[in-house]
Order: C-alpha cells, then sequence, then structure tokens
C-alpha cells in the first residue's frame, strides 16, 4: 500500500510542478497519466500492487467525470453560451443520433461479429465526447469563443443523453422486453434518466447557493472551508440523482450550470479547488487505466477493432459534425475542427464498465473496441490539440 502511494503521490507532485509548460506543449496531461500507469504497470516495471478491479474503476471514472462536469459548465460564460447556442444545440439534437446511427452502420459493414442490439451499443458507448480530454482545446483562448463554448457545452451533455440509451440497448440486449413493452421502457427510461437529473441538480444547487450566499453576508465560511462547498455540491448531486434512478452526470452538469449563473461574484474562487481536485481524480483515472485496463488488453487487438475505433474517431464522429452543422454558419474549416475534436475518454469507460459488468455474450469483445478508441484519441487528440488550435485560431483571426 505504501509503495503504490508512494508511487501515485510522487507522480502527482511531479506533474502539478510542470503541468503548466506541458500543457503548453503537443503533450497532453493525459497522455501522460496514461504512459505513467502503463510503465509501472504489470507490462512494464509491475511496480504498481494496487488491485483494481471494475467496480474501482467505475467509481472513480464516474465521480472524475461528474466533478469535471460540474466545474467546466460552472466556470462557463452565460453570455457566450448564449452566443454559442446554435452550435451545441445542433450537435447534439442532430449530430449525435446520426453519429450513433453511422456508428451502428459502419460495424455492421465491418462484420465485427456482434448482434444487432450490440452493435447499438457500441455505436452509443463511442457516441459521447470527453470535456476532460477536451480540456486542452476549449480553455484555448485562440480558438473562437463560440467554438469553445459549444464544445464545451456538448461535451457536457452527451454523455448524459446517452445513459438512456445505453440503458434501453442493454434491456434489448437481455431480452427483457420486446414490441410494446421495448418502446414503453425506452420511454419510461429517457424520462427517468433526464428528468430525475434535471430536477436533483436545479434544487440542490439553487438551495446550495442561497446557504452559500447567507454564510457569506454573516461570515460563517472559513478559508480553509471554502475550497469544499463546489466538490461536495458536485458529488451530491451526481450521487443523489443516481441514487433516484435518474442520470447523475445531467445533475452535475445542469447543477453546474445553475451554480455559474447564481453564483457570479464568488464564482472562481469557489471553482479554483473544486477543478484541482478534478485534474487530480483524473489523474489517478488515467494512472489506473494505463496500468489495469491497457495492459490486459495488449495482444487481445485485432484489425477489425483497430479499424473501427480509427473510423469512430474520424468518419463516424466528422461526417455527422459537417452534416449538423449545414447552414450554421460555421465554415468548413470549423465544422472539420468541431468534428475532429470529439476526445473519447471518461464516459467510454464508465459505459464499459456498464456493458462488462451486464454479462452480455460479447461485452469483452466490446470493450476491447472501446478501449482501443479511447487510447487511440489520447494519443491523437492530445497531439494535435495545440497545433491545430493555433492554426485554427490564427485562421479565424484572418477571416474578415
Amino acid at each position: 500500500m505504501y509503495e503504490d502511494l508512494a508511487l501515485l503521490g510522487g507522480f502527482v507532485l511531479l506533474y502539478s510542478i510542470v503541468a503548466g509548460g506541458i500543457e503548453r506543449s503537443w503533450i497532453s496531461g493525459p497522455m501522460v497519466f496514461t504512459a505513467f500507469g502503463v510503465l509501472i504497470g504489470p507490462v512494464g516495471l509491475d511496480l504498481l500492487s494496487l488491485q483494481t478491479d471494475r467496480e474501482t474503476l467505475q467509481m472513480l471514472a464516474e465521480l472524475t467525470l461528474a466533478l469535471v462536469l460540474f466545474t467546466d459548465a460552472a466556470g462557463a460564460d452565460p453570455g457566450a453560451l448564449r452566443k454559442a447556442a446554435r452550435i451545441p444545440v445542433r450537435l447534439l439534437l442532430i449530430g449525435l443520433p446520426l453519429t450513433i446511427a453511422f456508428g451502428y452502420v459502419v460495424a455492421r459493414a465491418l462484420d465485427l461479429d456482434l448482434s444487432p442490439v450490440e452493435l447499438a451499443l457500441l455505436a452509443t458507448m463511442l457516441a459521447p465526447t470527453d470535456a476532460a480530454l477536451g480540456k486542452a482545446v476549449v480553455t484555448n483562448t485562440v480558438v473562437p469563443e463560440d467554438v469553445r463554448e459549444g464544445l464545451n457545452v456538448e461535451s457536457g451533455l452527451n454523455d448524459g443523453i446517452c445513459v438512456p440509451i445505453l440503458f434501453v440497448f442493454l434491456a434489448l440486449a437481455r431480452q427483457e422486453g420486446a414490441g410494446e413493452q421495448a418502446w414503453s421502457l425506452a420511454l419510461k427510461l429517457v424520462a427517468q434518466e433526464i428528468g430525475i437529473g434535471l430536477a436533483v441538480g436545479l434544487v440542490l444547487t439553487a438551495i446550495v447557493v442561497g446557504l452559500l450566499k447567507i454564510a457569506s453576508r454573516h461570515h460563517w465560511i472559513s478559508t480553509t472551508w471554502v475550497q469544499i462547498p463546489v466538490v461536495a455540491l458536485a458529488l451530491t448531486c451526481f450521487a443523489s440523482a443516481q441514487l433516484l434512478g435518474g442520470s447523475g452526470f445531467i445533475a452535475a452538469f445542469t447543477g453546474g450550470l445553475l451554480f455559474g449563473s447564481l453564483e457570479q461574484r464568488h464564482r472562481k474562487r469557489l471553482l479554483l479547488a473544486a477543478e484541482g481536485t478534478g485534474d487530480t481524480f483524473a489523474l489517478i483515472t488515467w494512472v489506473i487505466f494505463g496500468s489495469a485496463v491497457i495492459g490486459k488488453a495488449i495482444g487481445h487487438f485485432s484489425w477489425p477493432i483497430v479499424i473501427y475505433a480509427v473510423l469512430s474517431l474520424t468518419l463516424i464522429r466528422m461526417l455527422p459534425v459537417y452534416l449538423a452543422l449545414a447552414g450554421s454558419g460555421v465554415d468548413n474549416a470549423g465544422k472539420l475542427f468541431i468534428g475532429w475534436f470529439g476526445p473519447r475518454g471518461l464516459a467510454s469507460i464508465v459505459f464499459a464498465v456498464i456493458v462488462v459488468d451486464a454479462n452480455l455474450p460479447n461485452s469483452g469483445a466490446i470493450a476491447m473496441v472501446v478501449v482501443s478508441a479511447i487510447l487511440l484519441s489520447i494519443l491523437a487528440h492530445g497531439l494535435t490539440a495545440n497545433p491545430l488550435a493555433r492554426a485554427y485560431g490564427a485562421r479565424a483571426r484572418m477571416r474578415p
């Protein structure tokens, strides 16, 4: 235990010292974290004795994703968000369904030896984008504000929207319903996941912001404890929604949006510690992913799996985005830029664990495709984030 703690603690310490320099380079944080996990894992030096099961990885990934969604939403500029609404609305209402449908069609064409429902599951698992992996782009001020805010909102909401869709396909895969029963189940799940998630996020956040304002007027919150409320609120929104049968991710994101809108005065100070906590959770998640998941996956990849993973990051994502943004006022370079920066990460990890736990006949093969796509995304999007952001930002500034 102490060896693991020394390894992880020392790595967090070293990375925190040089994080600013690394984030400005062509190397991304998740690339460093995952590589370190592989290095100290069973396929590397085998120094990590920490035993991680699917439950541990799922819990860590879910909590990390919830915290990142909350802080990203809370830190969004409401004015810029209103101006940029046309981009995420099109991406979510047109681009996301097209991505799932296109992913299904391509998977069938590649003959991945999965049932039709399992193909639909796979397409859904790889549809949501990762707010954390896309951070290098959405926080880079050289990228036009509407594009940054559009990508941020899309990545914040698409995983929550995909949750009920995933559960519908899981129910069908288990043959729990057929015909009218399947449609009834689908409608019930959609209403439950989205409705409860929205209600929990908005109600809890409104109450907490009210309490924070009262506490601020009476100077009840000390300098030490001011770092805690946002972290606790994000995790409470997530866990409460999950407990009540809703989507914790939707609760975390909508709670974050409301928090940022209501708490303008002290927003930056309250968010600072939460953002650092989220980054630390993400670091540990990617280290474990590199050590426990990639280590076990090496040797089990196949050409159809790799080809589908590559297409998932390119054609399957970029063509629906291009079509969704037709007539939006975004030029072709912008459409391609937005289409490319759809990294796969924490949400897909969580979905993969859920599907593996469901014990479907081909859950292992489905998980291998997801792991392959995430690994390729870490490398491809990490290497291209800053160079392409600078190039696109320069091109956008030159437009009349």
